[in-house]
């Protein structure tokens, strides 16, 4: 299904700081495999900006899609495709922002030029991510502060704005590219930038062993007004009956999973059911 994808110039450069970051962190993280740079083959490799670039191929990934939804569901629904496809995106510099600021303390560069992806077989899901520049935002206590690829910013809610503002642009470059495309509005575009970003934190803290602090971590990134984003962190504590506590959140969007021919119902943290979830559910497929 993805050949034919136009894959992004080659991020070359030494291996440097970045590199040896990513190479850390890929061990403690689950969900994807991250690198610096793109592999020899690129056969399955597509660059955020030539995508971006070339909005047109979202139909042939959403197309893609349709095929193993219907092998799995019999189903593939429009807002379905779209609602997968939209969040599948926003999550590869979503999810490698999360990973590095966590573990590392560095935002990387998120640029569309900057970033590259690998499609999962036979699900079409962005399974791998590429990080194409060596330069990154760090803290003061950084050991990389002061060389050429470290940009130092004051503390951490610095940096927190950093990341956040990488995002926000590299997202509003997809919903510039993606709305006119789908029928979906640009709320729900946003909203679900949004809980690419506050799910990314969280689980970054969760697969890495920590959770509380990837809550603390999206409570930081995504405070009260951080336009535009639709809103702050809504993450909170479920106590357990017989437990420990949980942690739970409220989805500002719909990834529309509950239109497929088998519904299984909406997720437990969906916005359709209009009210606060009790206990963790599930997030976006």
């Amino acid at each position: 299904m993805t050949a034919g994808y136009r894959v992004a110039a080659p991020g070359t450069g030494r291996r440097g700081l970045l590199a040896d970051s990513l190479a850390r962190v890929n061990h403690r993280q689950a969900r994807a495999e991250l690198r610096y740079g793109l592999p020899a083959d690129r056969d399955r490799w597509t660059g955020c900006a030539d995508l971006l670039a070339t909005p047109e191929e979202f139909d042939r990934w959403r197309a893609g899609l349709a095929d193993w939804l219907v092998d799995r569901y019999a189903d593939s629904p429009d807002r379905t495709t779209a609602g997968y496809v939209m969040t599948w995106y926003l999550w590869v510099p979503g999810y490698v922002a999360a990973t590095l600021f966590h573990h590392e303390r560095r935002v990387p560069s998120l640029r569309p030029a900057d970033l590259a992806f690998r499609f999962s077989r036979p699900r079409p899901h962005p399974d791998a991510i590429a990080v194409l520049s060596p330069r990154f935002a760090c803290l003061p206590d950084d050991p990389a502060a002061g060389t050429p690829e470290a940009t130092v910013v004051a503390d951490e809610r610095a940096l927190a704005a950093v990341l956040r503002g990488r995002f926000a642009a590299h997202a509003a470059r997809f919903v510039e590219a993606y709305q006119p495309r789908v029928r979906l509005g640009k709320r729900m575009l946003w909203a679900a930038a949004t809980d690419v970003l506050d799910s990314s934190l969280w689980q970054a803290g969760r697969y890495g062993g920590d959770e509380g602090a990837g809550v603390l971590d999206a409570a930081l990134v995504l405070g009260p007004g951080s336009t535009p984003f639709t809103s702050a962190s809504t993450l909170r504590p479920v106590p357990g009956e017989h437990g420990p506590t949980t942690w739970t959140r409220r989805r500002e969007s719909c990834c529309f999973h509950y239109l497929l021919a088998q519904g299984q119902g909406a997720c437990e943290t969906c916005p359709r059911l209009g009210r606060r979830p009790e206990h963790p559910g599930a997030e976006c497929r």
